[in-house]
């Protein structure tokens, strides 16, 4: 195996952590670096704050190669490049906060044998912005990348070492091609470009998925009052090879750190220019709506909803992560208990984060237990173990009679052999 060059990766959340780990399987040293004194301590005694599936065991498999610090000199002494993963949360105003990332920044040494690796997400223009700020402090000679991720929650690991293609903006200078060179044994599809482009195609690419879930979420609304089935219409409009079958699943809509985030973004950035973009503010519109509707479901079956029992099968944005940011759980629970309803929930993963962010419900140990004398269940996360539920047994425990799945991940008519009312997204009469 050829000599691999030792890399930086300053912050050590999801992106950061995956990149890490990645590299380092790769053969690199990598020097992570995070202001945040007690993960870095943690990381060190091999405790890894996040839940994704393979990380923990490539971390542990590839120790030798990764070293931990809060100390950013540390990644500068042995590195030239440096990669950036720190949060880019979004603003009130619905722009990306970028403090965190002007705060590295700022804390760049002069050199001419450095560069900025962007992970990040951060909207088109930043690199810009950065190049001026380097200038205006005597930084002129620090180069600069943007290498915009594409990891997914749930298969980051496989996401990362499997890409569907690496993208390099630069300016033609040493750092594109050395971020090249340590992504070449992948043998991924790369497309080598300028900074506003590489930026621009993250945004692009998160913004366009987004409008593919809230266009089938649409449809399931049309097909509920035209007695259509919408798996049935994804499934024939997915066999089109222009159209393709991901990201066609109806259900409650779309969260997590990603698409609320790039594509409100996007548009900001679109009207921060003077161009309103028209369709991003009803992929949003339509989204928000969509976390919503299931309460007219339970209406139309439950009536009031005062005093009422509902219990919440899984709480995280989406299976096999503990990320619960815009998670439909969020507006889900607050929504129930605004009317009055009693909630009871369980995940098998996201309880401790959901805990942060959710009062006033109740958490139960399992999918039992949701289910033991609820007026309705709602499924709100496809997690493998809810599809493999026993429905006979969940009917015999609740009260009422009402499942809605809000994936469309179950099976209707297992569901309501078991004797309980079945209601889908979308799923005809």
């Amino acid at each position: 195996m050829a000599e691999r060059e030792p890399i930086g990766v300053i912050g050590t959340g999801y992106v950061g952590l995956v990149t890490a780990a990645g590299f380092a399987e790769l053969g690199s040293d990598v020097y992570c670096i995070d202001i945040d004194e007690s993960k870095i301590e943690g990381l060190k005694n091999g405790k890894i704050p996040i839940y994704e599936p393979g990380l923990t065991e490539l971390i542990e498999k590839n120790r030798e190669r990764m070293h931990f610090s809060t100390d950013i000199s540390d990644a500068l002494e042995h590195a030239r490049l440096l990669f950036v993963a720190v949060g880019t949360p979004p603003t009130y105003s619905g722009d990306a906060d970028l403090s965190a990332v002007h705060a590295v920044v700022a804390s760049m040494p002069v050199s001419d044998h450095h560069a900025l690796v962007m992970k990040s997400t951060v909207p088109a223009g930043t690199g810009d912005s950065i190049k001026r700020l380097f200038k205006e402090t005597g930084k002129e000679q620090f180069s600069y990348v943007s290498c915009p991720e594409f990891l997914k929650e749930g298969s980051a690991v496989k996401d990362f070492l499997q890409p569907d293609r690496v993208v390099i903006g630069d300016d033609d200078d040493w750092a594109g091609d050395a971020v090249a060179q340590l992504y070449a044994p992948l043998d991924a599809p790369l497309v080598r470009t300028d900074i506003n482009s590489a930026e621009m195609i993250k945004h692009a690419s998160n913004a366009f998925l987004a409008t593919k879930i809230s266009f089938i979420n649409e449809i399931a609304n049309v097909c509920e009052a035209t007695g259509a089935d919408v798996v049935e219409v994804a499934k024939g409009m997915g066999l089109d090879d222009r159209i393709g079958p991901k990201f066609l699943q109806a259900g409650l809509g779309f969260g997590g750190s990603c698409f609320p985030k790039d594509v409100t973004a996007l548009k900001q950035l679109a009207g921060n220019s003077g161009y309103h973009f028209q369709l991003l503010n009803s992929v949003i519109e339509v989204n928000e709506l969509q976390k919503r509707r299931v309460m007219g479901k339970l209406e139309k079956h439950l009536g009031s909803l005062i005093g009422k029992r509902v219990g919440l099968l899984g709480l995280a944005f989406k299976p096999n992560t503990d990320d619960m940011r815009e998670a439909t759980s969020l507006v889900l629970s607050a929504r129930l208990q605004a009317a009055g309803a009693q909630v009871v929930a369980y995940d098998p993963i996201a309880e401790e984060e959901a805990r942060k962010l959710i009062t006033g419900i109740e958490f139960a140990s399992g999918a039992e237990e949701v289910a033991e004398g609820a007026d309705a269940v709602v499924l709100v996360t496809e997690w493998d173990e809810f599809k493999a539920l026993d429905f006979a047994m969940v009917a015999g425990k609740m009260k009422g009679d009402l499942l809605i799945d809000g994936r469309n991940a179950l099976d209707p008519d297992a569901v309501r052999a078991a004797g309980l009312v079945y209601e889908g997204v979308g799923r005809g009469h």
